[in-house]
């Protein structure tokens, strides 16, 4: 069966590759989820978050924005000593700010997933990369959503980030045309 060749190495990043990245999401709560991931991810590798992902679960109160946002010295004290997560000061800090962020977006009325979905006009646009090196680290469209989000209040939203969760949430379809998940992705 012939994947994208970054997934290979371990069956937990195929697994990935083969039954979640590049499906369209548009669940606000989960699109939360893997925004939060995906800053977590900022300098390392995506294995290294994958691997880490039900601990994160756990450690963030599955994703919880309301639970988050109120976190306080105490429980950011508890998740610096998490070995099960990423122990970054910065990215913990970004991760309650960024509840914050989503809950004021919500309070609007603004749906976290129209919010997200607007910079590829509600549907995933359909690459059709021969091979990795195609692959570009940001877009137009990258870049325009990292500055919403900045401006909405959201951190660790580059725009390398943001088209690492494009890709990942199916808003754009960057599964190699010789991958056997593009043209079941691409429908």
């Amino acid at each position: 069966m012939k994947r994208c060749p970054w997934c290979e190495g371990f069956d937990l990043y195929r697994e990935y590759h083969d039954t979640e990245w590049g499906i369209p999401l548009h669940d606000g709560s989960a699109l939360f989820e893997l925004l939060i991931l995906e800053g977590a991810q900022a300098g390392l590798s995506w294995s290294t978050v994958l691997k880490k992902r039900e601990n994160y679960r756990q450690a963030f109160d599955y994703f919880n924005p309301e639970k988050i946002a109120v976190y306080n010295d105490k429980k950011i004290a508890q998740l610096l000593s998490n070995p099960g997560i990423i122990r970054n000061r910065l990215k913990i800090n970004a991760t309650i700010n960024n509840a914050n962020a989503y809950l004021v977006l919500e309070k609007e009325g603004q749906s976290f997933s129209n919010f997200l979905w607007q910079f590829v006009q509600g549907k995933p646009i359909k690459n059709h990369r021969q091979s990795i090196s195609e692959i570009p680290s940001t877009t137009p469209e990258s870049d325009a959503m990292s500055k919403a989000l900045i401006k909405a209040g959201f951190k660790f939203v580059g725009s390398t980030i943001c088209y690492a969760f494009m890709q990942a949430s199916g808003m754009v379809n960057d599964h190699l045309v010789s991958c056997h998940r593009y043209s079941k992705v691409a429908k």
